[in-house]
C-alpha cells in the first residue's frame, strides 16, 4: 500500500495519509481519486474498488472514504513530503493522520479475526 507523508504546514503535517483528497461537486468518487492520484502523484488510475471503508473525520466536516485502486506510473511527490510503499503492518507502526490510523488498524483487526494465529506444539 502506498502513504504519503503530509507537508508540516497543513493540517496533521508531518503524519502519513492514504493519498487522495476532496471530491468537487458533481464528482464520484471514482472522478475525485482519478484526479486527486494525478494532482498528487502524476499517477493515472486504471481502476477503483467499492468503498472499502469510511469514517467521518474528527475535527473536520468531512466523511473520508477509502477506495482500493490501481494505477500506471510511477508516484511522484507533487504536493506530500514523501512517499512510501508498505504492507499494513509496515505502515502501522508510521505515524498516521487520525482517520488513515483507524483504517490501517480496521484492516489489521478484520486480517486477524479471519485468519487467527495458530499455535504449533511438539510432542517430546
Amino acid at each position: 500500500m502506498l502513504v504519503c507523508q503530509r507537508p508540516t504546514h497543513k493540517r496533521h503535517g508531518g503524519l502519513w495519509e492514504f493519498p487522495g483528497g476532496k471530491c468537487e461537486p458533481g464528482e464520484t468518487d471514482r472522478d475525485a481519486i482519478s484526479r486527486e492520484l494525478r494532482e498528487e502523484l502524476g499517477v493515472e488510475v486504471l481502476a477503483a474498488g467499492p468503498e472499502d471503508f469510511a469514517i467521518d473525520d474528527p475535527g473536520s466536516p468531512f466523511r473520508i472514504v477509502f477506495l482500493p485502486v490501481t494505477i500506471a506510473g510511477e508516484p511522484v511527490c507533487h504536493e506530500h513530503s514523501a512517499l512510501r510503499w508498505g504492507a499494513l503492518r509496515e505502515l502501522a507502526q508510521l505515524p498516521l493522520a487520525p482517520s488513515d490510523r483507524r483504517f490501517v488498524d480496521s484492516r489489521i483487526n478484520s486480517a486477524s479475526a479471519n485468519h487467527p494465529q495458530s499455535l504449533e506444539l511438539s510432542a517430546e
